[in-house]
């Protein structure tokens, strides 16, 4: 019997978890055992909530959630993924209730929404996160997206006044979760060091930067 174009997402979607370090499993042949990371198939939610086409577990408790679809858009998709979130059975263990990380893929395209973010949205990355990552990123206590919000005053001494405007509007960017923003400086204007001091206080000041968690 020929795929049908889930069945064909469903494909790469378990190519790309099991590259990115996850075991996939179907619910019958469950073993938590298996691996630190298991992503589970079309796992049974509670009563209204429906199946979740992938249930994340890390470490034996689960983690997070996400919604399957065929090649095609993702747009709108997000609510059921956070309907999965809030579904999880009472009687299984979890690192947080709601489930914070939930996706959405259609096999080549993928978004995340954290609702451990200020303001939580859906946003495209390049794979899945790695199990011990998802592990990291819950045991923190203030997300990326939180400590942007909390950078601490900038020291301006030795910095030109234009430098100043430079690093106080990009941060301000990462403070709003702006998902692109541009500096522009004229020659010989100090864009190199303005970069050098940014990076600088994200390293310091913002913590872990994986590129995944600050997308």
């Amino acid at each position: 019997m020929p795929l049908t174009p889930e069945d064909k997402a469903r494909v790469d979607i378990d190519a790309n978890l099991t590259a990115a370090g996850w075991v996939v499993q179907s619910r019958e042949d469950l073993d938590l055992t298996a691996s630190r990371g298991i992503a589970v198939r079309n796992f049974s939610m509670k009563t209204g909530f429906g199946f979740a086409d992938y249930l994340l577990y890390v470490d034996r408790k689960a983690i997070g959630a996400f919604e399957a679809k065929a090649e095609g858009t993702l747009t709108g998709v997000e609510a059921q993924s956070a309907k999965y979130g809030a579904g999880l059975p009472d009687n299984l263990p979890a690192f947080i209730r709601p489930l914070p990380f939930l996706f959405e893929s259609n096999g080549s395209v993928t978004f995340f929404t954290s609702s451990l973010d200020p303001v939580p949205r859906s946003r495209q990355v390049f794979n899945f996160p790695r199990p011990e990552t998802l592990a990291e990123w819950v045991s923190h206590a203030a997300q990326l997206r939180a400590r942007l919000r909390t950078l601490p005053e900038l020291d301006e001494r030795g910095l030109w006044g234009v430098e100043v405007r430079a690093i106080r509007s990009l941060e301000k960017s990462f403070a709003r979760a702006d998902s692109r923003s541009l500096i522009q400086m004229a020659t010989g204007s100090g864009k190199t060091f303005t970069a050098v001091n940014i990076a600088y206080r994200l390293l310091k000041y913002g913590g872990e930067l994986g590129a995944f968690s600050s997308s």
